[in-house]
């Protein structure tokens, strides 16, 4: 039996992700800041709830000791984030971002990233098969963003971009570090959720595609890579 568990599980991506792993056989941890919402997902999912909060050091620990009493852990989806629109749910562009924004995009993005991740490093060690998939997004990827002929060169945000490229980095590190665990970052493409107030083009469905996908690779998977549904892409 596979145990999983993906922040941020509650609603979105998460929630299609973990109803999609569960159908899959896994035992889904789905992981939420707010105890009742993910009691309510859990419930409806047929996963277990668990209260982690990213941003919060203790409630990381907290999570961690529980997955362990409770068994262990095999796949990790780092999948909470926010993008931090602004009014009207415009996106913030170069001219109004701020280092207090940047701030709060990165301590979601990519130091809850890291810091879920230290927690569960020790547990996913033990495991037979450990994966790890990070969310990025098509954004982070610099060869994409500088091309012209790119939907995503219009993209006028700095924060999210930047914090989802520094994903692709950690990713690829954290890869070399640890060969015996796959880890991957994932482009979900523009999907219609609550981060991008519900903008998107694509289901939940076609977003969760890939994710569970490379959630559910073996041990002779790719590592150290970033992908979409379509296949690599390039950094």
């Amino acid at each position: 039996m596979t145990t999983t568990l993906i922040t941020g599980a509650n609603k979105g991506l998460g929630f299609e992700t973990a109803r999609r792993l569960v159908a899959a056989g896994h035992t889904v941890y789905a992981g939420s800041r707010d105890p009742e919402r993910g009691w309510r997902a859990a419930e409806e999912l047929g996963a277990r709830a668990v209260v982690i909060d990213v941003t919060d050091d203790a409630s990381v620990t907290a999570a961690a000791k529980t997955i362990e009493a409770e068994g262990g852990l095999d796949v990790l989806v780092n999948n909470a984030g926010i993008e931090g629109r602004g009014e009207g749910n415009s996106v913030i562009g170069a001219a109004d971002v701020t280092a207090g924004m940047m701030r709060e995009l990165f301590e979601t993005n990519v130091f809850g990233l890291v810091r879920v991740t230290h927690a569960f490093l020790s547990l996913l060690q033990r495991s037979a098969a450990p994966v790890i998939v990070n969310l990025s997004s098509g954004l982070a990827s610099l060869t994409r963003i500088t091309d012209p002929a790119s939907p995503t060169h219009a993209y006028p945000g700095v924060a999210y971009p930047a914090s989802k490229t520094t994903v692709n980095m950690i990713t690829v590190q954290y890869a070399k570090a640890f060969p015996g665990i796959r880890v991957n970052a994932v482009e979900p493409g523009y999907t219609a959720t609550d981060l991008n107030g519900n903008t998107g083009t694509q289901t939940v469905e076609e977003g969760a595609e890939i994710i569970v996908r490379m959630a559910r690779i073996g041990r002779d998977g790719p590592t150290g890579g970033y992908f979409d549904a379509a296949g690599p892409i390039s950094w």
